[in-house]
């Protein structure tokens, strides 16, 4: 091969290799962006009947109503197994994951709440919440504290973090009742979902019945309703906090509402409504890079102890 042929040759060796890496890059960025290779759906155990949802890294978190159970799946692959097995007597409604691994959740009629590793799936804690009429809905991990809510009474349960990250007990657990603009409405699901700003100062809370939105002071429990202009939230289920968005589901009607609220959170302009043929009554939402995930808890439906389940995966808007 001559001067000019061993030139050509390292020039199109060159561009070749320049290319298959811009080629790798751009099938990295896609996968960690707005989804892109990640799966749109990840199935669940058949009659699972699910309702809460929880992201760490990529794991995803699962809870099964009647069983108590929790699912545990790769975002990557879409695949998963059982975490924790069906315990008699336990619910698992809302769920949330924190920095230390510690998986929480809302345990519905039983009045409980439940701590677990997530990743073994062992107990870390049981609390006994309320007794009675009660239901146990959604959960928020704040610095200071785990918040839930109760559907059934006018009141948010305070698990307390101490600062060096230990959970206090069930003696110190405290009920902050609500006040202020927040109008209990006897026999029917009133609050619901819950989020937090990032230092857990302000809490978010929806009112399922009325499509509102409020604010809690968690320091005295004082709300202040969320000004949506003429909108509202009604079926207003899971809530997610995500940077200057507020996410918050709407259960039968098949939507997830995108909110943008004020700094201080005495109003909100409501951006959006994102429907998708894959929602089926999807209860709560959780949040991986440019992708949200929703889960379908099919109320409703015909024999849900022997129905297909599945989360649904969108872009982030």
């Amino acid at each position: 091969m001559d001067t000019s042929g061993r030139i050509a040759f390292r020039v199109l060796s060159r561009a070749l290799l320049i290319g298959l890496a811009l080629s790798l890059i751009g099938c990295g960025s896609d996968n960690s962006g707005t989804g892109g290779l990640l799966p749109d759906t990840i199935a669940l155990p058949i009659g699972f009947q699910p309702e809460g949802v929880a992201i760490s890294g990529n794991s995803l978190f699962v809870g099964s109503i009647p069983s108590g159970r929790v699912f545990k799946a790769d975002i990557l692959t879409g695949q998963g197994q059982v975490l924790v097995e069906s315990t008699p007597g336990r619910n698992s409604i809302g769920l949330k994951v924190d920095q230390l691994g510690r998986l929480f959740v809302a345990g519905g009629q039983t009045g409980q709440a439940y701590v677990y590793d997530s990743e073994t799936g062992a107990d870390i804690e049981v609390y006994t919440l309320a007794l009675g009429d009660t239901f146990i809905n959604d959960v928020v991990v704040t610095p200071q504290a785990a918040w839930f809510t109760d559907s059934s009474n006018p009141v948010l349960y305070r698990v307390p973090i101490n600062l060096d990250g230990s959970l206090g007990t069930t003696a110190e657990v405290t009920t902050l009742t609500l006040s202020g603009e927040f109008q209990f409405v006897p026999g029917v699901f009133n609050t619901n979902g819950i989020g937090a700003v990032p230092d857990g100062s302000t809490l978010v809370i929806v009112q399922s019945n009325t499509g509102k939105l409020f604010t809690v002071d968690p320091t005295i429990g004082d709300t202040k309703e969320i000004i949506l202009g003429a909108e509202s939230v009604p079926n207003g289920d899971g809530i997610l906090i995500e940077g200057r968005t507020l996410f918050v589901v709407q259960n039968r009607l098949n939507q997830l509402a995108v909110i943008t609220p004020a700094p201080d959170f005495a109003t909100g302009a409501l951006n959006q409504r994102i429907t998708n043929p894959a929602f089926d009554v999807p209860t709560t939402v959780a949040a991986s890079d440019g992708s949200l995930y929703l889960v379908n808890a099919r109320f409703g439906i015909a024999s849900p102890e022997a129905a297909e389940y599945s989360v649904v995966r969108i872009d982030k808007p």
